[in-house]
């Protein structure tokens, strides 16, 4: 199943921006600001952003820590990388890396900060386990890991094929 996602993420990359901006109301990555400024990140400090798809909220974090800190990205569809870094200034303190969340290939307690927007719902089972137990090992002590979802659309099309696009991730399982 894992293989077909990243697959299905590799192909759905190439709109999947456009696609958010149907049902999403944060347009002007209002949200994304609010969860940047939430960290209580500081200039210098190192942030990533788990299944960070197509990088969205790579700027504002990267704002907050500024050209002295990092702002990383890590996913596991190539495709999303690769649009992420279209979008993305090239900028010496944002990087993308290719990784499976639920070992991630960072030393521990590294991070100020942990982010995930809008995908946590799409971990399931070991996965999630797996992904919250890293979080906590990258993690700085007594420092956040911060995440946000979606809502669902107004627009009755828009909800539709909102839902729908949960029956390709399969059914949902507990931890």
């Amino acid at each position: 199943m894992k293989r077909f996602r990243q697959k299905y993420y590799d192909y759905f990359s190439h709109i999947y921006d456009r696609f958010v901006a149907l049902h999403s109301t944060d347009r002007g990555l209002g949200l994304r600001y609010f969860l940047a400024d939430t960290t209580g990140l500081k200039k210098g400090d190192k942030v990533l952003d788990i299944c960070t798809g197509t990088g969205s909220a790579l700027i504002p974090l990267q704002e907050k820590v500024q050209a002295q800190g990092l702002a990383i990205g890590v996913d596991f569809s190539i495709g999303m990388l690769k649009a992420g870094r279209s979008k993305i200034p090239n900028h010496g303190s944002i990087f993308l890396v290719l990784a499976d969340v639920a070992y991630l290939p960072f030393k521990k307690e590294v991070f100020n900060a942990v982010t995930c927007s809008h995908a946590f719902y799409e971990l399931k089972g070991e996965t999630q386990g797996n992904c919250l137990q890293e979080i906590g090992r990258v993690l700085k002590p007594n420092r956040p890991f911060l995440m946000m979802e979606h809502d669902v659309p107004k627009n009755f099309f828009v909800r539709m094929l909102f839902l729908s696009s949960f029956t390709v991730h399969g059914p949902k399982e507990g931890p």
